[in-house]
This record gives C-alpha cells, sequence and structure tokens, in this order.
C-alpha cells in the first residue's frame, strides 16, 4: 500500500514513516500544505491512504482535506493533529476525514487504525445494513429506497453504528468514534439515539438496547 504522510516536523514524520514501512507500506512524505494541495488537487494521486497534520506551513490540513474531498470520496484519511480544540476535529470529520488521532499517541493505535481505515476501504462500496445504506461519497443515507435526511450528529452517529453493525457499540466509543471526543453526554446520546429509532420505526432495521455492552444496528 502507498501511503501519504502530511507532517512538517521531521522527527515526527521519520519515527512513523519507519513504523509504517515496517508494517509493509510505501510511504511518501510531504512537510508542507501547499505541496500536499498541489498533489492530492490531482485525480491520480496514487495513494492509498493519507496521514495528514492538521497545523501544517503553507495551507491548513483542512484546506488541503476539503481540496481532496472536492474530486475524491473515497481515498481514507486519518488526521492526526495536535489541536486541542473539538471544532477542529469535528470540522474535519464533517469535510471528509474518516478517523483522527490526538498527539501524542502510541504508535501502537496508530498500526491499528491504519490497518482498520484499509479493510474498510477494500471492502468497497456504500456500508449497508439490509434496507438502509450509506454513500460515504455523497453523504446520503437511504432507507428502503427512500432518501433519508438526517442532521450532522445523527448522521455522525447512524454512520458509526452502521459500521460496527451486527456488534454492540458502548457510548464511549460511539463519542470517541462519532462526536471525535466531543463532549457529548448520555443523556445526549441516549436523545440521538431515540430520534433514530423513530427515523427507522417501519422498517426492518432494529437499533436496540443491549444491557451492559451498548446499543446494536441489525437488521430483521
Amino acid at each position: 500500500m502507498s501511503l501519504l504522510l502530511v507532517e512538517d516536523d521531521a522527527l515526527l514524520a521519520d519515527t512513523l514513516g519507519d513504523a509504517l514501512r515496517l508494517e509493509g507500506h510505501d510511504v511518501v512524505t510531504i512537510d508542507d500544505g501547499d505541496r500536499a494541495h498541489d498533489v492530492l488537487s490531482l485525480p491520480d494521486h496514487g495513494h492509498e491512504l493519507i496521514l495528514l497534520d492538521l497545523n501544517l506551513p503553507g495551507r491548513g490540513g483542512l484546506d488541503v482535506l476539503a481540496t481532496l474531498r472536492t474530486h475524491d470520496g473515497e481515498t481514507p484519511v486519518l488526521i492526526l493533529t495536535a489541536r486541542g480544540a473539538v471544532e477542529d476535529r469535528v470540522r474535519g470529520l464533517d469535510l471528509g476525514a474518516d478517523d483522527y488521532l490526538a498527539k501524542p499517541f502510541a504508535l501502537d493505535e496508530l498500526e491499528a487504525r491504519v490497518r482498520a481505515l484499509l479493510r474498510r476501504h477494500a471492502r468497497g462500496g456504500p456500508l449497508q445494513v439490509g434496507s438502509l445504506t450509506f454513500d460515504s461519497v455523497t453523504q446520503r443515507f437511504t432507507l428502503d429506497g427512500e432518501s433519508l435526511a438526517l442532521p450532522p450528529r445523527e448522521q455522525r452517529l447512524l454512520t458509526c453504528l452502521m459500521s460496527h453493525a451486527g456488534e454492540p457499540v458502548d457510548k464511549a466509543r460511539l463519542v470517541q468514534e462519532a462526536f471525535a471526543d466531543d463532549a457529548v453526554g448520555d443523556n445526549a446520546i441516549e436523545v440521538y439515539i431515540h430520534r433514530l429509532r423513530r427515523r427507522l420505526r417501519g422498517s426492518r432495521i432494529d437499533l436496540r438496547t443491549v444491557r451492559g455492552l451498548g446499543y446494536l444496528l441489525e437488521s430483521s
């Protein structure tokens, strides 16, 4: 796999590059946002996964991501950032990033996230649970053949549940994956789950609570 690492910290870039090469990947490193923008503005940029820092010389990482997503909605993007502001992480996910890691992080976790994103990408096609589908390119849900419009937070929550269809997902994991560790309390999660259940009512899609384990989405 060819991975693109956009990181301006030379020592960190060398460390991450060496670790990923040991995993069997080819790694190309870019240390500024302008050059990353030039590479990723090409339809055939040639990379299977992009690791993208947000705080870069020249163009910021969010601008680079937005440019990529204008023509490429499929290549997975893992944001690497030291920024503590939740809104930056949430905006990155809204712009089409697939996952993020806040610095400092363990190399083992980075390698696991990369493997998970590559597996997900290799499956290809939209997420589907019974008659419920999500197209990551158009960012649209359909249920029983009809469009299902959702507010952004409900969309992120349902996408996370669909990614783990058939297995319970606890609240901590939902907060981490769907809300980028935003300060979303248990009560808010329950409200969003209740709203999703109402939207799925009448279909053959079940969203149920598994006591002590979390929420499980499956087709009946």
